[in-house]
Formats: C-alpha cells, structure tokens, sequence
C-alpha cells in the first residue's frame, strides 16, 4: 500500500471559480497543519472527518508555547518553524505568536478546507481538500506551498489508483471515473454511472462465483472420494454453467453497444460537391466549423468534429465531395473520403433536392451499398426537384431516406430517431443490465470463453476432472482480470495513465 502523501490540482488547471488542491496520505493532516492558517484556533490535526474550516493558505512556519500578547519572535528556525524561541522586547515584529502558532507569514489565499479521514475519503486514506479561488497561479502557488511542506507531486490518476490498491473501488469502477470525465453524451454518461456503481462488477462477481463453486466441489471430491461423487458430473458441470457463458456471451456481444456509447458513432457525411455537406456539420455542431460557399471543391481535406446529436454522440467527418475530378488535390480528398466511409460505422449520404440526380450521385449510391448508411435529401427549404421516391427508387433497396435542410436544422429530431433505431434498435439497455465499454473487459471476457469452450472439449473427450479444473480456473482468473484481481502492475500502471492530472 502506498506509504507517501501525494498531492495535486483536482480540479483542472484552468481558470475558473474554485480551484480544488487535493492531499492524500498518512501525512496528509501534517502538512495542512503547515500551510493552513484557520480562522479559529483549533488544531488540524484535531479536526473531524466531513467538516469544512474557513482560513487561509500561508507561507511561513509555527512555533508551540504559551499565548503571548507582545514581544519579538527570535531564534533557531528549521524550514521556517520556530524550534527554540526567545520572546524580547514590547512589540512584534512580522510574526505575532497567539496560542503558540505563528500567524502571518505570506498569504496566499483564503479558502476552505474539506477534511475527509481514512476510510471515508475517495482514496480511503486520509484526505484534505483546500478549495481556492480558481485562477491558474493562485492555485500552482497554494500547489507548491503544500509540495514544500512535504508532499510529493501526484502522476495522472495516482489518487484513483490507491483508491483501488486500498480496495475502495475495483478496476472497473476506477474505469468509469475518466468514462464519466470524458462522457460526450447523455447515454455515454449514464452507462459510465451505471459502471461506477458496480454494474459491471456485480454481474462478474456473480459469475466468478458459480465457476468457484464448481471448482470447490471438484477439489473437495478429488480430496475425498468417499463422500463425492464425480461419475458423470462432467455433463452435470457443464449443465450447471451453461447460464453463466450465456452471462458471458451477452456481455461480450454488449461491447458494440457500449463502444459507440462511449466513443461516439464515427459518422461519415458523403455526398457531391455543394450537396451541403459542410452546412450539415455546421448544423450539427450549432458552430461554423467548416467553410460553406457558392463554389464548388471547397472542402478537400478532412474535418472531425465530435458532436451531440440529441443524447447521442457522433465523430461525424466532413469530406471532399465526391465526383471525377481532375485537380490532383481535390483528387487526394476524394480518396481520403472513401477510405474513411469504408470505415465508417454510419454514413449520411447526402443529396440536393434542388437538382437532379445524376451519375455522382449513382456513384456515391454504389459506393456505399453494403454500409449501414441514412440517405438525407438536402435543401428541403428549396423548390423540389428530387423527391424521397424518386432517391429511394434509385437506390433500390430499403435504405431510409429522410428530407432535411441543413440550412435551417428541419429535420435533425428525424435523424436523431432514425440513428437510435439503426444502431440500439429504438433503445439502449440504459437499466441495471451491465453493458461492456471497454476493449480490455471484451477481451478477458472472450478469453473466458475460450476457456468454457476447452472445457467443454475436455468433458466430450472423457478427460479426468482435474483437467476440468484446470480450465475452471483459468475462466475464474480471466473474469478477475476484469474487475482487477488479477491484473499485473504493469498494465495497472498503463490504465492510470491515461488519467486526467488530480484524478
């Protein structure tokens, strides 16, 4: 367990209102002690858990002895603290001493200071909280002072970290900290509280429990042949867990869900030159991310832009329009569009409902055939000249088509439904149902299932029982891996890494 008290800026290193300096560890009280000039003259180090003092942040040291009214502080001092003090003269000099603290010094600031004590605190350790105003200096300044009152500098997720080596949360809790951070959606945010709560944690837990008692049952009867029974059991195991890798396959197929819940449907906008492809990203974002005019070729790279359509979150790529070109750049463009709509996980074809369909059009209609894809007729808000029937029956198959102006937004609440329906068929399993958002739980969970599936092998081919445990054990570790228990330091170290700074 950690032995050190680490600190660092909670709350983002960027101004704002209130700025949140965090210090966690045994020393944590210590070293508030130093810095932490409160209002009323009670001992920190005395203070109790889940209370709020009011005082400021000081440069300057302390000094224990009796209450004095007057006089001149003189004597050896060891990193600012008064160790062996002398009181001469009437007056005071810089420092006053009142209830054998030495109050003034350099303030920093004032704030208050939340005290949270071991093991109620996010880190299950000793834990103060001062809350600063929020300007970037004020806060680096109240940062260095505690750093100099002995605490180390925390690394990205340092504090998330000991919350899990303290067994405050397990692995897939801590996930879902950052999940909530960087949630982009509605849906995104929901399913990361769902697996804060220990959503995902609970149903693994639950299944590692059916396979120990499997394995418990084969040791015990291994040890003690007399009085159990293994004839056979190889079919009755198996009946036994077939719920429990149903369980897995469930979560396993739960990912593709839960991957564009969290990143984002990655969203490719095809369509020909002035189709308003541009204009739908700028309606789409509700900014001018992309340059729209009269002139035909304007856009020849590629544009990303994460946006919320809805609840939803999409990674939506504007493109080059897509027709035979000549100029070598506009060619590059046209190139790059079709490699990312061969990767796309949606394609908005997009269409000009001022004009008529000719063989761009078929083109891009070839292009994406075999893709999950909603056809958007454009400028609804102009007189038609392609209808919905006439794009459907050229494109030949069930494609939804929808009309829309990315001009004056009509239409997006269609496109929303009609993206919902395509990809969570109506709905997202947005209840206590565990729902898989990372790659690394699918592929502990995918190993679990290669393990059933030996095992499975193994009772066909007549293979003794403790060949069973063997894969029994393997299936229990796989799933550990998923909330933490058996996980190396290594890749423990890589997940914290890529924490936001304080978290």
């Amino acid at each position: 367990m950690p032995s050190d008290t680490i600190a660092a800026v909670a709350s983002g290193m960027t101004a704002s209102g209130i700025g949140i300096i965090r210090i966690s560890g045994p020393e944590a009280f210590s070293i508030l002690e130093k810095v932490f000039r409160p209002k009323r003259g009670a001992n920190v180090r005395e203070y109790k858990g889940n209370t709020v003092h009011y005082g400021h942040i000081v440069r300057g040291g302390s000094v224990r002895g009796d209450t004095v009214s007057g006089g001149t502080v003189s004597g050896s001092t060891v990193d600012g603290t008064v160790i062996d003090g002398s009181l001469r003269g009437s007056t005071v000099t810089d420092d006053t001493v009142s209830s054998g603290t030495v109050t003034g010094g350099t303030v920093i600031d004032e704030c208050l200071v939340t005290i949270f004590r071991a093991p109620h605190s996010y880190t299950a350790e000793d834990t103060a909280e001062i809350n600063t105003h929020g300007g970037v200096f004020v806060m680096q300044r109240v940062l260095d002072t505690v750093l100099s009152a002995g605490a180390r500098a925390a690394e990205p997720g340092e504090f998330t970290k000991r919350a899990f080596l303290n067994g405050r949360i397990d692995l897939t809790e801590a996930e879902a900290v950052m999940d909530v951070i960087s949630a982009k959606s509605d849906d995104a945010l929901v399913s990361s509280l769902l697996q804060l709560s220990g959503s995902v944690r609970r149903r693994i837990e639950g299944l590692r429990e059916k396979i120990m008692d499997e394995l418990a049952f084969i040791e015990a009867a291994l040890d003690d042949p007399e009085h159990y029974e293994l004839s056979d059991y190889g079919e009755t195991m198996l009946a036994h867990l077939a719920p429990v890798a149903a369980a897995l396959r469930h979560l396993s197929g739960s990912f593709g869900e839960g991957h564009l819940i969290r990143e984002g449907i990655l969203t490719v906008i095809l369509g020909k030159p002035n189709a308003g492809k541009s204009s739908l990203l700028n309606a789409l974002s509700g900014e001018d991310r992309a340059i729209v005019t009269e002139i035909e070729g304007t856009t020849r790279d590629i544009l990303e832009e994460q946006v919320r359509l809805g609840t939803l979150s999409l990674r939506v790529i504007d493109t080059a329009g897509i027709r035979d070109a000549a100029d070598r750049i506009e060619q590059i463009g046209i190139g790059r569009a079709k490699e990312y709509a061969s990767r796309a996980d949606l394609i908005l074809a997009l269409f000009d409902a001022a004009t008529a369909l000719d063989e761009n059009d078929r083109g891009i209609l070839e292009l994406i055939k075999d893709k999950r894809a909603i056809l958007l007729l454009n400028k609804s808000d102009l007189a038609p000249v392609t209808t919905p029937e006439m794009l459907q029956a050229v494109s030949g198959k069930e494609t939804q088509v929808l009309t829309i102006s990315a001009k004056d937004g009509s239409g997006l609440k269609e496109l929303e439904e009609a993206v919902r329906a395509l990809f969570f068929s109506g709905g997202l399993r947005m209840n206590e149902e565990a729902v898989i958002t990372s790659a690394r739980h699918k592929q502990a969970i995918d190993a679990a299932l290669a393990s059933y599936a030996l095992l499975e092998e193994s009772v066909q081919s007549g293979m003794p029982e403790d060949v069973y445990a063997i894969d029994l054990t393997d299936m229990y570790k796989r799933l550990g891996e998923v909330i933490g228990e058996d996980i190396g330091d290594d890749l423990a170290d890589a997940i914290f890494s890529r924490f936001c700074m304080g978290k």
